[in-house]
């Protein structure tokens, strides 16, 4: 019986004997090499702190205080409003899958949607210079350069160093200007004017687990790109002129704007060739690897 155990992978101080006595007869042993294995405990939920800030009063950071004054003049001082589309991004999923460890080896940097997210938005910007622009009194500025603001989220608040001539820049180049820039901001290790001088934020809301929000534009800049969380679900495709349902990663992008000077329609171009481009997945040529 010890035998058959060793060949069947059957443990058997784990098997019930059905045999007189309880002796484990030859069918036991069998059954139990064919039984299914019991399902792994599911893992659980490490329960939330209680934070010490709780029934207490603190002084607002200087930090704080600038981005709540910023938030405010912001708001008050010209006319948001938010876009929202949904993006298949299975193809660069898929591409990200296969070439992120060779991208991490040859670069040192890992790689995550949001260097795709950045190209696409800086080639858009390009395409449609009015959602890159500033106002200045009664006139439009179109920066010459796509200097790309990235919010960083930080013990001490939100903060948005900036990346110069993003559209310049490959997969390889963004993905290690986003690294940088994001363990410098953490670490207080900023220069002044490397939070300066931006003309279109993008802001990865998905990182925390959020679908999408409508995320606020803060002056000088007129528009601010907000990426979801990308999610795996069912989705109608077509396929050979007949629908089916897949499954698909799936992102929504949220683009914040000022109506001042940016209309539905610009706003909906612009999405809309972020979109068919993340769709397209053709990013082969521009990895830098």
């Amino acid at each position: 019986m010890r035998k058959l155990a060793n060949e069947q992978g059957v443990d058997l101080a784990s098997v019930t004997g059905t045999g007189v006595g309880g002796r484990i007869r030859k069918q036991d042993v069998i059954s139990a090499h064919a039984a299914p294995a019991a399902p792994a405990a599911a893992p659980t939920r490490a329960p939330l702190e209680t934070s010490p800030l709780r029934g207490t009063t603190v002084p607002m950071t200087r930090l704080r205080k600038v981005v709540a004054e910023r938030a405010v003049v912001s708001m008050t001082s010209t006319a948001q409003l938010t876009t929202v589309v949904e993006v298949d991004v299975t193809r660069v999923a898929r591409l990200r899958d296969r070439v992120k460890g060779a991208f991490l080896e040859k670069t040192g940097n890992k790689l995550s949607f949001l260097p795709f997210f950045a190209l696409a938005a800086a080639e858009a910007l390009r395409a449609y210079p009015i959602i890159n622009s500033t106002v200045d009194g009664d006139s439009i500025v179109y920066p010459a350069t796509e200097n790309m603001s990235i919010a960083v989220d930080t013990e001490r608040g939100l903060l948005t160093p900036v990346i110069r001539d993003a559209g310049e820049l490959d997969i390889a180049g963004l993905a290690a200007q986003i690294a940088d820039l994001a363990d410098r901001t953490r670490n207080n290790q900023l220069k002044p004017d490397e939070l300066s001088g931006g003309t279109f934020t993008l802001t990865n809301t998905g990182s925390r687990g959020a679908l999408f929000d409508t995320p606020v534009v803060f002056l000088p800049q007129s528009a601010i790109l907000g990426t979801g969380i990308v999610v795996k679900r069912p989705v109608v495709v077509s396929q050979d002129g007949s629908e089916a349902i897949a499954i698909r990663s799936m992102v929504y992008l949220a683009l914040s704007y000022d109506h001042r000077i940016i209309d539905g329609a610009d706003a909906a171009r612009f999405l809309t060739a972020v979109k068919e481009r993340l769709e397209e997945g053709d990013f082969e040529s521009v990895l830098g690897i």
